[in-house]
């Protein structure tokens, strides 16, 4: 037995409450409903999915970025100047 879960005997009363509430004629038309709208996410999630690898095809590199102590202008070879 689960703890704290669903029991077979729950799974059946949970059976019974449906059909009286439905009904027995109304069950297939639900099942078939819930069936399309389940295709029809399946399909829209997958299209999602190329679309979205089509859109990204290749990570961009980052620009490099120079601070002031590494840019091309603070390796000149030239002698720092001193203040007299």
């Amino acid at each position: 037995m689960l703890r704290n879960g669903l029991e077979p005997w729950h799974l059946l009363v949970v059976a019974i409450v449906v059909i009286l509430l439905f009904g027995s004629k109304k069950l297939p038309e639900a099942a078939r409903g819930l069936g399309k709208s389940m295709r029809i996410l399946k399909s829209e999630a997958k299209a999602m999915k190329e679309e979205n690898a089509v859109a990204d095809p290749a990570p961009v590199r980052p620009a490099t970025v120079y601070t002031e102590t590494d840019s091309p202008a603070a390796t000149s070879t030239e002698p720092p100047a001193t203040a007299h």
